[in-house]
């Protein structure tokens, strides 16, 4: 097609653009500024997946943007700063307001040291800034101090009359007394520059004492995207109205002792069910909460956690039953264990073998019907559901995570998702059905994609039917967040023999092993590139094992962010991290409190792993985002044949 008729053709639009650029030199403007930033090198991206409530830590490693503060801070005053003045800077970076609080405090002329910090932030910015574009910057800066911080970004001291004039821009910021002002927006914006995009791969809920915090954080992120783990799917089918869903919210937050979260973080009403259980039940060693070093838990607490914890696992055992009994193709009649209970004997019979329980005492169970509920129980479970539902700052959340959330994401040639894609013995995609329609391979993720919003946009029995779908997602044998056979929630607490808590993993997890079945993984999402790369959460790396998996083509980055894993993972999490130079491992040591950071400059020690470096430097036109640019550029190059051709009139 001719260029006269392909812009006839597109002329409807090429109008609209024309409004935006309604002469020629604003188009050639545009398209010189295009081209140029085709040729920057890309943003740095951070991959970080399983931070399950864990936010003190993962605050931290966002503040620190994984250790590249500290990196560029040695970088650029290695020789000029001490070490004790490095960690200062850093601290100052990753917590400036309770920092200069503290500066404020101890130093003998704080107007001098904001000067000195000032200074070095300024240094600093214009380093991290260098692989933008002038405009990029402008876009990011704080708007009340937008132009002073665009004067200093491009100062050059070297030149006399240059030099005093920036010098008196400093002195006013200090005799106005807006100096810390100016530096908390300097911190903002260096943090803001070191980290382009931001993914997270899923499992933000449970374990964790504040969830509600991290959702906080990356709601004020300024580019951010989510893989919904299967914690994740918990949480937004409770939001959606499931009673099963719900249940097994609080029996997590109760085996962590968390129930804090739901009560003050989301104001989720527990009264009646705490109020129950207190009276129904006496404490069972087998619920006490999993405590972790310093958890504040009086005594009565912990008794009243326990009972809370066993009264909704036991409504829980009995709303899942129902589920299973009306849902047979999910095969999972194994998971069908009250009306195996022998509750004369006190004892379980699984998979033709009887086990003794730990606990006997169930008051609230019909051994001829199990699966129903009381109806005080009945009652206890509507309200919950009703309180999930109604908590305005959960339906903050979960609208953030739809927003930006799927099953899985492909952004620049890698593609991300929690836990698996279910894959047969011999290593073929498994074939799943998902609400009546079987499907394998990318047609699975996009269809418990579809499942996932249509549980909590949807309505009448398409909404209920796709609700028990996240219920499977978030336990069911072949679903791809989950990654296992089954979830032996019951077993775990009323079982000592250890052999039944076993959970096997999908065979995805030995195919990815093999570098021609990720290739295969990646060839069935359309990723092609010999750059490109899958990243999973999910299954905790343990110390000593290797997370690159298929001779480097997948890495798993579960380090163990929640701290209950430390001891299994020998780290405090990873962050993947990937420049224009290649790719890195970041694994993290365990965060010792933001209080002991700020009086004492400590850091979250990180060693990382170059595992990847790239021969020719990856540019903004090898990214998604250079595609769209790319496009941009065609589409402004043909309005500017309309107008030089006559076709529209430019002003």
């Amino acid at each position: 097609m001719d260029v006269i008729s392909q812009i006839r053709k597109d002329k409807k639009y090429l109008s609209q653009l024309s409004a935006q650029y309604p002469s020629i030199q604003s188009v050639c403007t545009e398209i010189i500024n295009l081209r140029a930033i085709l040729y920057l090198p890309k943003g740095t991206e951070h991959f970080v997946s399983d931070l399950h409530g864990e936010y003190e830590a993962f605050s931290h490693i966002l503040n620190n943007c994984s250790g590249v503060i500290r990196e560029k801070v040695e970088i650029l005053f290695k020789d000029r700063l001490s070490d004790q003045q490095k960690s200062e800077l850093c601290t100052l970076i990753y917590y400036p307001n309770q920092k200069l609080l503290q500066i404020h405090r101890e130093e003998d002329d704080p107007s001098a040291w904001c000067r000195w910090a000032l200074l070095l932030l300024i240094e600093l910015c214009k380093l991290v800034a260098s692989k933008y574009t002038r405009s990029k910057v402008r876009k990011a800066l704080p708007q009340e101090f937008a132009y002073i911080i665009d004067e200093f970004l491009h100062a050059d001291y070297s030149v006399e009359e240059q030099s005093l004039y920036y010098e008196k821009i400093m002195d006013s910021i200090i005799s106005l007394q807006i100096a810390d002002e100016f530096i908390i927006a300097l911190s903002t914006l260096i943090k803001r520059l070191a980290v382009a995009r931001l993914h997270v791969v899923g499992d933000i809920f449970d374990r964790g004492p504040r969830p509600d915090l991290i959702m906080d954080m990356l709601m004020d992120h300024h580019s951010v995207d989510i893989q919904w783990g299967n914690h994740d799917i918990l949480w937004m089918a409770a939001a959606a109205g499931h009673s099963a869903c719900a249940m097994s919210v609080i029996v997590g937050s109760a085996s962590f002792a968390n129930l804090c979260v739901l009560e003050e973080g989301y104001g989720i009403n527990l009264r009646q069910l705490a109020m129950f259980a207190d009276k129904t039940y006496s404490y069972s060693k087998s619920f006490s909460p999993r405590l972790q070093k310093g958890d504040p838990l009086s005594e009565p607490d912990k008794i009243l956690a326990a009972k809370i914890h066993k009264a909704a696992a036991i409504m829980l055992f009995k709303l899942e039953g129902q589920l299973l009994l009306s849902h047979p193709e999910y095969g999972m009649e194994n998971r069908l264990l009250l009306d195996k209970i022998n509750f004369e004997s006190g004892t379980v019979n699984i998979g033709g073998k009887v086990y003794p329980l730990l606990d006997s005492h169930f008051p609230t169970i019909d051994p001829h019907d199990p699966y129903k509920l009381t109806l005080e129980e009945e009652e206890i479970v509507r309200e919950i559901k009703l309180s999930f539902m109604h908590s305005k700052k959960l339906r903050q959340h979960i609208a953030f995570l739809y927003k930006r959330g799927g099953i899985y994401n492909c952004y620049n040639q890698n593609l991300m998702f929690h836990g698996c894609l279910p894959t047969c013995e011999d290593g073929e995609f498994a074939r799943v059905e998902v609400c009546g329609i079987k499907v394998s391979g990318k047609a699975l993720m996009d269809r418990w994609d579809s499942v996932v919003r249509t549980a909590y946009f949807g309505h009448g029995v398409e909404k209920q039917q796709a609700m028990d779908g996240m219920w499977y997602l978030w336990c069911g044998k072949l679903s791809p967040v989950f990654g296992r056979d089954r979830m032996t929630t019951f077993e775990r607490r009323l079982i000592a023999d250890e052999s039944t808590h076993t959970e096997i993993k999908n065979p995805y997890y030995r195919h990815i092993n093999d570098n021609k079945f990720c290739l295969r993984l990646m060839e069935e999402f359309g990723l092609y590139s010999e750059i490109s790369h899958i990243v999973n959460g999910h299954m905790p790396v343990k110390a000593g094992e290797n997370p690159l998996k298929g001779g480097g083509k997948l890495i798993v980055i579960d380090g163990g962010f929640c701290r209950a894993y430390h001891h299994t993972t020998g780290v405090a999490g990873y962050t993947l991290i990937y420049n224009s130079h290649g790719l890195r491992i970041s694994a993290h040591n365990p965060f010792e409190g933001v209080e002991k950071a700020i009086a004492e400059n400590l850091d979250i020690h990180s060693s990382t792993n170059i595992f990847e470096t790239l021969q020719q430097r990856v540019l903004v036109m090898d990214t998604d985002v250079g595609q769209e640019i790319s496009e941009r550029i065609y589409d402004l190059s043909l309005l500017l044949s309309a107008y030089r051709l006559g076709e529209i009139e430019s002003v």
